[in-house]
C-alpha cells in the first residue's frame, strides 16, 4: 500500500450535528456562509507548494462519503478541522472516521473552541493529535513541511510528546501581515458561489458571498471569545480590499459581499480610501458590514452609501442600559439610537443584533429591549440565545451567575444552555418567541419586507421556494416554547 503524502492535508469544516438531520436545518435554507478561515489556509498552503483540499460539510450533506473517498484516493498525512464549540464533537467523530479509513493519518484541530481549551482537548480526546492555537496558516504549513514528526519546533501548537505527555509551544509570537496573504481559495468550495447564500433579505442581488477584511477586535466584551486573535486587531489595506472584491466580481460574478468583520469602520482612513476606490472605479457591487456607534458619523455614512453600502449591522445586545454596562464598554443607548437614525437617514438598511438571556437578564430587561428596539428605525434584527463560550471572559464565572448546562453540541446560540438567576428556561423561550413575533408583525416591518420584492427579489424567490420548511420550523419552534 502506498505511503501517506506528507505534503498534503484535507481541510474539513464539520457539520456540528448528525448528517441525516442536515435537510431539516433551517440555517441551511436561510444562511450558508463559506468557511473563509479554511479557504484562506488552503490558499496559503498552496502558495507554499503544499497540497490542500477542502470539504465543507454544511454544503455537502454526503460529506462522510466524500471525506472517506478523498482520504483513500489522495492519502493525505494530515486531516485539518476547524471547529466551533457546537461542531467540535462532530469534528472528533470525523477524525475517528478518518483514522479508521486511513490508518496513520493525523488530525490537527483549530478554531475558537480548541484555542480556548488548549491542553484539555488532547487530554480528553485521543483522536485529536494536534491543536493549532490562534491563526493556523503558518502552523499547519510547518507541520506539513516536517514539523509533524518534530512538533517541538513548531510554534502555536499543542501536542503529545514521545512519552505521551501533553505539551504546548504557546502562541506564535507575531500575527501574519494580512495584505501578504493570497485571496481565499473559493474555487475549492464545491458549488461556489451558488451553493452559498447570505440570510434572506440581507442583500439586493445574487450571487453573493462573505469576505473578511480584518482579524480580531479592539474591544473586550464579556461574551466574546478572544482565544484565537486575543487582543490583536489587524486589517487589510483599502487597496487589497478593493482588489479582493474585484477578483470576486471578475472570477465568480459576485454582485454583493457581506464583510464578516467584528468592526469594519474602526480604522476610518482605510474605509474612506476603500469607498473612494469603489466610487471612482465602480465594480457593480454592493456590500454589508458591522459597525459600532463610536466609529460612524454622518459624513462617513454618506460616503459609504455612495460606495455601495446596502446594510449595516450593529450589536445592540440589550435595550437595558444597566445590563449592557455589565457586559461591554461604552454602554450608551442614546448614542446608539442616534447613530441608527443616522444610518437610516443615509439610506442604508439597518439590522440590530441582540441577545436574550445574558447574566443579569430579567423579564423587565427583556421588555426594555423590546421597547428600545421598537422605538428605532430598524429594518431587520437577529435575536440570539446567549451562550457562554469557552474563551469568553464570562465563561470563567458563569456557574456563579445562574445554571449552565455545558452541552457543547447545543452551544450554538439557538438553545438556552444558560439560565440567569431568577429566570426559567421555559420563560426565556416564551419571551424569545414573543420578541420575534412582536417584531415581525409590526406594520412598518411588514411593509419593509414587502419592499424587498423589488429591493431583493432573489430573497423572496428563496422564501417562496422554501416556504413549507420555514413554516414547519416556525410551528416547531413555537411548540417547543409552549411545551417548555
Amino acid at each position: 500500500m502506498s505511503r501517506l503524502d506528507a505534503s498534503r492535508v484535507l481541510l474539513v469544516h464539520p457539520l456540528g450535528y448528525r448528517a441525516d438531520a442536515a435537510g431539516k436545518d433551517i440555517s441551511r435554507l436561510a444562511n450558508l456562509m463559506p468557511p473563509l478561515g479554511l479557504a484562506s489556509i488552503a490558499s496559503y498552503l498552496e502558495r507554499r507548494g503544499l497540497g490542500a483540499s477542502l470539504v465543507d460539510c454544511y454544503a455537502r450533506p454526503d460529506s462522510d462519503r466524500v471525506i472517506r473517498d478523498h482520504l483513500l484516493a489522495e492519502r493525505p498525512a494530515l486531516l485539518g478541522l476547524s471547529c466551533t464549540t457546537s461542531s467540535f464533537l462532530d469534528g472528533v467523530r470525523i477524525a475517528r472516521l478518518a483514522k479508521a479509513a486511513l490508518p496513520g493519518v493525523r488530525s490537527v484541530f483549530g478554531g475558537p473552541h480548541v484555542s480556548a481549551l488548549k491542553e484539555r482537548v488532547l487530554e480528553e480526546f485521543p483522536d485529536v493529535d494536534f491543536v493549532a492555537l490562534g491563526e493556523g496558516e503558518e502552523t499547519l504549513a510547518e507541520l506539513l513541511e516536517g514539523g509533524a514528526d518534530e512538533p517541538s519546533g513548531v510554534a502555536g501548537l499543542v501536542y503529545r510528546d514521545g512519552s505521551g505527555a501533553v505539551t504546548s509551544t504557546g502562541y506564535r509570537a507575531k500575527g501574519l501581515a494580512l495584505d501578504s496573504l493570497p485571496f481565499p481559495a473559493y474555487e475549492k468550495l464545491v458549488g461556489f458561489p451558488d451553493a452559498y447564500k447570505l440570510p434572506i433579505f440581507n442583500y439586493p442581488k445574487a450571487p453573493n458571498t462573505s469576505c473578511i477584511s480584518s482579524r480580531g477586535c479592539p474591544y473586550a466584551c464579556s461574551y466574546c471569545d478572544r482565544s484565537v486573535f486575543r487582543r490583536s486587531f489587524r486589517f487589510n489595506s483599502a487597496e487589497y480590499l478593493y482588489e479582493h472584491l474585484r477578483y470576486l466580481r471578475e472570477r465568480f460574478g459576485i454582485r454583493h459581499v457581506n464583510f464578516y468583520d467584528d468592526q469594519f469602520t474602526f480604522h476610518r482612513d482605510r474605509v474612506e480610501e476603500f469607498c473612494g476606490r469603489m466610487i471612482d472605479r465602480p465594480l457593480g457591487m454592493t456590500f454589508n458590514c458591522a459597525v459600532r456607534a463610536e466609529h460612524i458619523d454622518r459624513d462617513l455614512l454618506g460616503r459609504m452609501k455612495a460606495a455601495g453600502c446596502w446594510m449595516m449591522s450593529l450589536g445592540i445586545e440589550t435595550g437595558d442600559e444597566a445590563l449592557l454596562a455589565q457586559h461591554r464598554q461604552n454602554a450608551d443607548l442614546a448614542l446608539l439610537a442616534e447613530k441608527i437614525r443616522l444610518i437610516k437617514a443615509a439610506g442604508i438598511r439597518t439590522k440590530g443584533l441582540l441577545m436574550i438571556g445574558l447574566p443579569g437578564e430579567t423579564e423587565q430587561s427583556v421588555r426594555r429591549s423590546m421597547d428600545y428596539v421598537f422605538s428605532l428605525p430598524i429594518d431587520d434584527f437577529n435575536l440570539a440565545k446567549f451562550t457562554p463560550f469557552p474563551g469568553s471572559p464570562i465563561h470563567e464565572k458563569i456557574h456563579d451567575l445562574g445554571t449552565f448546562d455545558e452541552d457543547w453540541e447545543k452551544m450554538d446560540c439557538m438553545h438556552f444552555q444558560f439560565v440567569p438567576r431568577g429566570m426559567t428556561r421555559e420563560r426565556l423561550e416564551e419571551l424569545f418567541v414573543a420578541f420575534y413575533k412582536a417584531h415581525f408583525t409590526r406594520p412598518k416591518v411588514v411593509l419593509g419586507y414587502v419592499a424587498m420584492l423589488w429591493r431583493s427579489p432573489d430573497s423572496w424567490l428563496r422564501f417562496a421556494r422554501n416556504l413549507g420548511d420555514f413554516l414547519t420550523f416556525a410551528r416547531t419552534d413555537r411548540r417547543l416554547a409552549d411545551d417548555g
